[in-house]
């Protein structure tokens, strides 16, 4: 809980208390259903729960925005951004049943009426949202094929809708065919843990 109370001054005290329940409840459903590693569990605010914020960092969701997260494993960023902007809407999609089955559990245990999971693939999507985002499921060119005609033209926020991936290394040829459409965060410009230092945030806009 210090990493989002160092890096983030702006959340109520049901904001936080949300937050700090994040990790007794994966705990516990991790022992049952394992979808983090083990060390990652020890390391969930960091390495789950502030990566995911990452986004935060970038774009305040304004109230009604839709957000698609694909391939949310655990429910990465997806539930702690659901926190963050409890006034945007959060669809969570991922292809593996057991994982939705722990987010479902999650979502219900936290209470959280803004997020909707699914085992589904982005394919099989026809609804259109303002962003989509992602935790590096894939190459990059793969996964824009994956979503590319589910960004809705209707602009809600100061940032162009489309893509907001986290991925980390280098990867200038998966970037390049996207020309200047792209912009490029670096997370070590938001966060001091050495985790960040090769982490980055891509926002491909539509």
């Amino acid at each position: 809980m210090e990493f989002i109370q160092k890096y983030f001054t702006g959340f109520n005290n049901d904001q936080l208390e949300l937050f700090a329940r994040l990790e007794p409840v994966y705990s516990n459903w991790n022992e049952k259903i394992n979808v983090i590693s083990r060390k990652d569990i020890a390391e969930i605010y960091e390495r789950h729960v502030l990566h995911s914020l990452a986004i935060a960092k970038v774009i305040s969701f304004n109230p009604g925005t839709k957000i698609l997260d694909v391939g949310t494993g655990g429910g990465f960023p997806g539930i702690p951004l659901a926190i963050a902007f409890p006034g945007s809407e959060f669809h969570l999609v991922d292809s593996i049943g057991k994982k939705i089955k722990v987010v479902n559990e999650v979502v219900r245990e936290l209470g959280l009426k803004n997020v909707k999971a699914e085992q589904l693939r982005a394919e099989q999507l026809k609804t259109k949202y303002d962003f989509i985002v992602s935790r590096a499921v894939t190459a990059f060119p793969t996964f824009v094929s994956w979503v590319r005609n589910k960004v809705s033209a209707d602009q809600k926020n100061s940032l162009l809708n489309g893509i907001l991936y986290l991925k980390g290394g280098d990867f200038p040829d998966e970037i390049k065919p996207f020309g200047k459409r792209i912009h490029i965060y670096e997370l070590n410009d938001f966060f001091e843990e050495e985790f960040f230092e090769t982490k980055k945030l891509i926002h491909l806009s539509f």
